[in-house]
């Protein structure tokens, strides 16, 4: 069906509503806004949807909701009525139409006799994952487009171990949602009604408590300095609440939040672009920083499931990325897990294949082995899942964009976890005369000057998803085997699952198991330098990920300029 012909059948549809009809005929003149619209249906990309919010195929709305729970109601009744029973956890943030959204999707799943457990408010993502564990549900949806900008919404699903879903489940819900030619083919009960059956039940409070009390459980010192001096920011997201209570239960008692930020805010107007890995977004912290003279500013995104720092050093606030973050919440977590007997000859890291190898190396110094697999927490945490299975101890895992989480009662990258053992790292510090800037110094003088530079091109629309294609072809065939003094050693199409030398013969197979197909490519130079190009799973970029190695950071970092300019030399004609 051409995108004419399906804009055509949405304003034709008996179940579209009036105010959604008079959205598209406004377009009616407007033959490319339409074609942007309806050329493809959403598609499940890290685990859900994700979109900017209006009428159409191609867009957040209420009708793809409902299809896509429409979708996996069809497949959670195809496993028996025991997984309708245990039921599915609802929790949504503060975007535009989240609170609707989960509405519609429980209003959809209760119509297919699934019983529905709907947080009463605003939650955090991390939340949802630890809710599906401890409620025994067989899964979860979160509302949110993570730290998307305001007009973008989206529908995250988790299974019944906590983690988001993978291929396994994925690929038969697509299957179904694709099998939904029309909207009267979606079953919905009356969302009160259903309440009043017992088929939704609101959940609140409760969960809250276990939640906390589970996270507050991770705690590994007392011997620190708790009157760390801490500037926060929720950046008008869901972690306000969380991770104000947890670091006072803490005893941190100088937290001092940035009241602008403070409230949720759907349109989140005093940052733009909630992404706390973009500097920008620490304009207001740093504010409240000089003025409160903070040891750290912590920033969680809008469904509070990434952390990023800043670190007062030398009079100067220094932003860590999420490699460095990560490197020194390794170090901290086992270094204290080690002091009290913890860790076992089966504790592991897992970090995903586009983040830096210093974690690793301060892994191995506690006999820690680090696992990889793709990008994506759902990745991440569903390796944990099986490694759990063959008796390993999951003790850490994270990624280079700022997403982090231990213990293992929480399936999914988590901001709160990280914003306390974040503030336990700079009090235990602190009480030893040191910065997060010092620990990271002394790893760097230890290993080597791990760096990195990593940054995402920008292809909006059809055109776009067709020159991200190009260039990934492109390079698979025409990358170079040496930049500048540095020469090619191997590389690995993750496509194929095949080791290659320069010379494209396979030398070596990846462990499918641990690491499953996708479109990445990433090369290895024999200095122990390596870079790696992917397409965006959920947002129209072309992601690169640059790592130099060298013993000075200078050298380190002229390695990383080399690299960067030569890769976008070879693609800026294709």
């Amino acid at each position: 069906m051409s995108y004419m012909d399906e804009y055509k059948k949405w304003l034709e549809s008996p179940y579209v509503d009036e105010e959604t009809k008079k959205e598209l005929l406004s377009i009616k003149d407007k033959e490319e806004e339409i074609k942007e619209r309806f050329f493809k249906d959403l598609e499940f990309g890290t685990a859900g949807l994700r979109g900017k919010i209006g009428a159409g195929t191609n867009r957040m709305n209420k009708y793809v909701v409902a299809k896509a729970t429409q979708g996996l109601a069809d497949f959670i009744n195809s496993k028996g009525k025991e997984r309708a029973k245990m039921g599915v956890v609802i929790a949504y943030d503060v975007r535009h139409f989240s609170k609707d959204f989960a509405k519609e999707a429980a209003s959809v799943l209760a119509g297919n006799g699934i019983k529905v457990y709907l947080f009463e408010d605003i939650r955090p993502t991390p939340e949802l994952s630890f809710a599906v564990r401890h409620l025994g549900a067989t899964a979860g949806i979160v509302i949110t487009a993570s730290h998307n900008p305001p007009e973008y919404n989206g529908y995250k699903v988790y299974w019944d171990e906590g983690s988001q879903i993978l291929d396994e489940v994925a690929i038969p819900v697509q299957n179904n949602i694709k099998a939904l030619t029309d909207f009267g083919m979606i079953k919905k009960m009356d969302f009160d009604e259903a309440i009043e059956k017992g088929l939704i039940e609101i959940i609140g409070k409760e969960v809250d408590e276990e939640y906390y009390k589970r996270v507050l459980s991770l705690a590994l010192n007392e011997d620190l300095d708790k009157e760390v001096k801490i500037v926060y920011t929720p950046l008008n997201g869901t972690g306000n609440i969380p991770v104000r209570y947890v670091l006072k239960e803490r005893g941190f008692k100088n937290v001092f939040v940035v009241k602008e930020q403070e409230l949720p805010d759907p349109d989140f107007k005093t940052v733009g672009y909630p992404n706390p890995e973009d500097i920008k977004a620490f304009e207001l912290a740093l504010s409240l920083a000089r003025e409160k003279n903070a040891d750290i500013i912590l920033a969680t995104d809008p469904d509070c499931d990434r952390l990023a720092v800043m670190v007062k050093h030398n009079d100067q606030y220094i932003a860590l990325n999420g490699n460095q973050t990560g490197a020194v919440l390794i170090q901290y977590i086992l270094s204290q897990r080690k002091k009290k007997n913890l860790l076992s000859d089966k504790s592991i890291i897992i970090k995903s294949i586009v983040t830096g190898n210093l974690g690793k190396l301060v892994a191995q110094e506690y006999g820690v082995n680090t696992f990889e697999t793709l990008t994506g927490f759902k990745n991440i945490c569903g390796l944990e899942n099986k490694l759990e299975k063959e008796g390993y101890q999951f003790e850490f895992g994270y990624e280079e964009s700022i997403g982090f989480v231990t213990g293992n009662f929480v399936r999914d990258k988590d901001g709160v976890i990280s914003a306390m053992m974040l503030a336990e790292a700079a009090g235990y510090y602190k009480k030893q005369g040191k910065t997060l800037v010092d620990v990271l110094n002394e790893l760097y003088e230890k290993y080597g000057y791990y760096l990195e530079n990593n940054f995402s091109l920008i292809y909006e629309g059809i055109e776009g998803m067709e020159k991200i294609k190009g260039i990934m072809e492109f390079y698979r065939k025409s990358f170079p085997k040496q930049i500048g003094t540095l020469k090619l050693s191997k590389y690995i199409d993750y496509l194929d699952g095949n080791v290659y030398n320069v010379n494209r013969e396979v030398i070596d197979k990846l462990n499918q198991n641990h690491i499953p197909s996708s479109n990445v490519l990433r090369f290895f130079f024999e200095d122990g330098s390596w870079y790696a190009v992917r397409p965006s799973g959920t947002e129209p970029k072309l992601k690169v990920y640059i790592y130099s190695f060298a013993m000075t950071r200078k050298e380190s970092e002229e390695k990383l300029d080399i690299i960067e300019e030569e890769f976008k030399n070879l693609i800026k004609d294709v």
